[in-house]
């Protein structure tokens, strides 16, 4: 008899559109302008043949990834984007039929993975006003839970947890043996971090991407935290050369080069308190806390009639969300270096009149 996994008979997949070259992306949380291009050519001044030819090696790179984060060689595994390192955390740490808790709206690969695996997603929903308090997620665990996601900070929303707010919920997730995955994806765009938690405690796995501020979300890196015992287990699920040589190679460069990261996050910081400013200026509301990306309450026309004008008449892409607290439907936009705030806003305010 042929066989088909039922889990994926329904699975809902969203499929992003292609042929997104010719528009500013705003979409999609990516750096709207990238890497400098004298950065990118001085790089692949290095590319050889056989650099193209041979498969990746991962040692040097890991070896300065552990370094810049302060950690051992063997509390990493490399991944094909943190994405993966999600897919294999739900794979290895629930069980077929297990629950995960994780706060909604969030990123929606964490539902997709636990219904392609046969694991049951509890939805803890924020309040109104987009605030969500450790005592409401404590509220969802018990002994039935496998799996608690945290996002440090969450996507779309931008809250983060203090150390506080963290060690009270570490504390349940202990009394009920229940394994925490920390998505950092969007760490680097404000000041703390969970890392050494993941380091220095077992059942805690922590994952970043190389997409976001490293603004390499074409090559497909990133990478899992833990201690060794569980990275093992990671490393176990991922196929053979997952990760790609070309990220490797920017990625270090990128860590390696003075003041590079300082500059990336200099200008994100820079366009998003310019934009946030000038929308409140000309009456929006808006929700901005940590990460690229903010909420932005139209003031006349509808969020998904803007989307479609967006795209059609400015060539500017952007998302509409329904359902987003006190704010109902909005817009989600990335945000970027000001010259791409200052395309955004001249669009938004000829549009939304």
């Amino acid at each position: 008899m042929y066989y088909v996994n039922p889990n994926l008979v329904n699975l809902h997949r969203i499929v992003y559109q292609n042929n997104r070259k010719q528009y500013l992306r705003l979409d999609l949380n990516e750096n709207p302008g990238g890497l400098p291009q004298e950065f990118i050519d001085e790089v692949l001044k290095d590319i050889t043949p056989k650099f193209v030819s041979q498969y990746p090696e991962t040692l040097e790179f890991e070896t300065c990834l552990a370094q810049f984060l302060n950690v051992n060689n063997d509390n990493i595994c490399l991944v094909n984007g943190s994405s993966e390192g999600i897919r294999h955390i739900i794979e290895a740490f629930s069980a077929p039929g297990g629950k995960i808790v994780g706060v909604v709206p969030s990123y929606a690969m964490y539902q997709v993975y636990a219904q392609m695996y046969g694991r049951e997603f509890i939805q803890v929903k924020y309040d109104d006003d987009l605030t969500i308090s450790a005592d409401t997620i404590i509220d969802a665990l018990n002994e039935d839970v496998d799996l608690l996601v945290l996002l440090n900070p969450n996507n779309p929303v931008g809250n983060a947890y203090s150390n506080e707010e963290f060690e009270k919920i570490l504390e349940a997730a202990k009394k009920y043996e229940i394994t925490i995955l920390v998505d950092e994806a969007y760490m680097y765009f404000y000041d703390n971090s969970f890392i050494q938690y993941a380091v220095n405690n077992p059942h805690i796995l922590l994952t970043r991407t190389f997409s976001k501020l490293f603004s390499l979300g074409s090559l497909r890196l990133g990478y899992v935290v833990g201690q060794p015992q569980e990275v093992k287990m990671i490393a176990n699920l991922c196929t053979p050369h997952n990760t790609n040589a070309f990220a490797m190679k920017f990625a270090q460069a990128i860590i390696e080069k003075d003041g590079m990261l300082d500059d990336l996050i200099e200008k994100q910081l820079t366009g998003k308190k310019y934009i946030i400013d000038q929308l409140v200026a000309n009456g929006y509301k808006v929700n901005a806390k940590e990460g690229n990306f903010i909420f932005i309450k139209p003031r006349n026309v509808d969020a998904d009639e803007i989307v479609n004008k967006m795209k059609n008449e400015k060539k500017i892409l952007i998302k509409s969300y329904s359902g987003i607290g006190s704010l109902g439907k909005c817009l989600r936009v990335t945000t970027g270096e000001r010259q791409y705030m200052e395309q955004f806003l001249e669009a938004l305010l000829d549009i939304d009149r």
